[in-house]
């Protein structure tokens, strides 16, 4: 598709965006969304015929790109086959995106229970734990992300928190590991790593073992910076959840289906949880669903008795033949491979040549097509480019980058001091060129911030 302009038809779908749709964690009188008029790839444009590189995908989501024909035309054959149907059924798009996602997660979380998105995967997730095993508490780390809904937001552990924080929701949050901006003051990744699961079994030993549920981790933290965990960690987890009969659970929402070159970034850590949550990727975003795998052992505590927990859209056959047909495309495109290749030679390389021409970068992290740079005003002190949930003239620094990407045709995901380089999976050599070099003209603009 070809970008045109109709300046019109982008302010009567501009006049009414404003009369009528209410959005989401912003204060609606002080923001001016972009009338978007088409998507194809990893390009979308406005109205006025200006074209983007999106270098958020959507919202980390879209991980075989816009508009792909052939997830387009099983929606579209589904719609007319059977549009929907209750989740009491067994239907066939639902039975088999259940099967093709259970034969990618890792050992047997084999069962699947639909939702519509990542935050009710959590939500269920929280809920089969505590049934499962008779106890209240849920440990999860600051920087996360685990969604918006009651249970999800209080697991979270950004600001997004804290307006929505509820003293009795029974979370209790410990600090994850992070050596660029360690709170153990470690200088290796073997220090950060044993000193981040002391503070775990510390925590867990105050709060009282027989109290906790479950702890939740985002495999690879997405939103709050993109922290690929030591060597050794995740493991240490598990044994630590083994130890005291405690759920693991993987968000796994932002790093599944390939975003970190592999199904699942469980999968770099040789890991399995007892639970895995996901959605996003899963049929990128074409249509909303999500869902949580399930261990034969938890499942199996549901095998007489009701899992008190249900959605009316649970599967929705429109949803899952979206699914079934994305990752049909993404076996027979080989998206997986081509993610971590990209990630390898393209992404990788490139932003660490940037980080060595720009004083603004502080730190490259990521994998496949999951990448972050953290921006500083010092590169000794590491001092964050903007302060910690910044707004408004203390936010400058960021937002003039963010206007400079936009300014050379690139849609930048900027949060907080950091941009993160996380194009659809199937981002092509050029695009991925194209994007870096945006944000070399861009970062130069952070460079004037610099102290």
């Amino acid at each position: 598709m070809t970008p045109h302009a109709d300046p019109q038809a982008g302010a009567a779908v501009k006049a009414a965006d404003r009369a009528h749709v209410f959005h989401s964690w912003s204060a609606q009188g002080l923001i001016d969304p972009l009338a978007v008029a088409g998507a194809e790839g990893s390009y979308f444009w406005d109205y006025d015929g200006n074209r983007y590189l999106d270098f958020t995908s959507g919202l980390v989501y879209t991980n075989i790109g816009y508009q792909h024909p052939k997830v387009v035309a099983a929606i579209q054959e589904q719609a007319g086959r059977l549009a929907t149907f209750a989740p009491a059924f067994a239907v066939e798009p639902r039975s088999e995106a259940a099967r093709l996602i259970a034969e990618r997660t890792p050992g047997d979380l084999d069962k699947i229970f639909f939702t519509n998105g990542g935050a009710e995967a959590v939500e269920n997730a929280i809920r089969m734990a505590r049934l499962h095993t008779g106890r209240p508490k849920v440990l999860s780390a600051y920087r996360s992300y685990h969604g918006g809904t009651a249970t999800a937001i209080n697991v979270t552990g950004d600001p997004r928190r804290w307006a929505n924080d509820n003293g009795t929701a029974g979370v209790v949050h410990f600090w994850g590991p992070f050596l660029y901006r360690s709170p153990f003051y470690s200088s290796t990744e073997a220090e950060e790593c044993e000193r981040a699961l002391t503070h775990l079994e510390d925590t867990i030993a105050f709060e009282g073992p027989q109290t906790i549920a479950a702890i939740i981790l985002e495999t690879i933290p997405g939103t709050a910076g993109i922290m690929t965990p030591p060597p050794g960690y995740l493991a240490g987890v598990r044994e630590i959840c083994d130890r005291y009969g405690i759920v693991f659970v993987l968000d796994e929402v932002m790093a599944g289906f390939g975003r970190t070159g592999k199904w699942f970034a469980a999968e770099h850590f040789d890991v399995v949880p007892d639970l895995m949550t996901f959605a996003k990727g899963v049929n990128s975003g074409y249509v909303p669903l999500g869902g949580v795998a399930i261990s034969a052992e938890i499942a199996a505590t549901f095998d007489k008795r009701p899992y008190p927990g249900g959605l009316t859209y649970s599967g929705h056959p429109l949803a899952c033949a979206a699914a079934v047909a994305t990752i049909r495309v993404m076996e027979e495109e080989k998206v997986v491979e081509h993610a971590a290749r990209i990630g390898e030679t393209v992404l990788g390389p490139g932003l660490r040549e940037l980080a060595e021409r720009h004083p603004s970068v502080g730190e490259v992290r990521g994998t496949g097509a999951f990448w972050a740079l953290d921006l500083v005003r010092d590169r000794e002190t590491r001092e964050p480019l903007v302060p910690y949930n910044a707004t408004g003239e203390a936010n400058a620094a960021m937002a003039a980058f963010g206007a400079a990407c936009k300014k050379n045709g690139l849609w930048p995901f900027v949060n907080m001091n950091r941009t993160h380089a996380v194009p659809p999976c199937n981002v092509t050599e050029s695009e991925a060129k194209e994007g870096l070099a945006a944000l070399d003209a861009a970062l130069s603009v952070a460079d004037e911030w610099v102290a």
